[in-house]
């Protein structure tokens, strides 16, 4: 028998980057904070984004085929609160967050992150409350060196 409380505690021990995933749908832009990314492969490089199946961003994912993650610097929480509420309640996202549009995708980059990585689908997996989406990265770059904001460190959970 699943013991419910364990399962938690040890599912939220696994550790998380704090990402803003930017996605697009013709000149519709927006993004989420992602924290359920990792590396699936060097070649060709794959990486796994876990996108919750209720948001708008995941419609716009699943459409395009095509995302970005910016990758956040410690002491940005507020960034990534930020972008952890949804579109509906808040507005545009970027109004006062500076970005650019990716090269290969067109989705929204983070000016102020640590860098980024563009992405094309090449699969998913739609099994319970989240889509698991395989991306290959198409473009990377490096805006400065520094430290991973963790979803440990900002104190809260996701997850488990």
């Amino acid at each position: 028998m699943l013991d419910e409380q364990a399962k938690k505690t040890m599912l939220r021990k696994i550790p998380h980057g704090l990402y803003i995933c930017g996605v697009k749908d013709g000149e519709n832009l927006n993004g989420f904070t992602a924290s359920w990314v990792m590396q699936a492969s060097f070649e060709p490089p794959l990486v796994i984004n876990c996108v919750r199946k209720d948001s708008g961003s995941h419609e716009m994912l699943k459409k395009n085929g095509v995302f970005a993650l910016s990758f956040l610097e410690e002491g940005q929480k507020d960034l990534a609160a930020k972008f952890f509420k949804p579109k509906s309640r808040v507005g545009n996202k970027f109004d006062d967050v500076e970005f650019v549009e990716g090269t290969e995708t067109g989705c929204p980059i983070i000016k102020d992150s640590l860098g980024y990585i563009e992405c094309k689908v090449v699969g998913s997996v739609e099994k319970g409350d989240h889509t698991v989406y395989v991306g290959e990265v198409i473009s990377a770059g490096i805006h400065r060196e520094g430290k991973q904001l963790l979803l440990e460190s900002t104190g809260w959970q996701y997850g488990g």
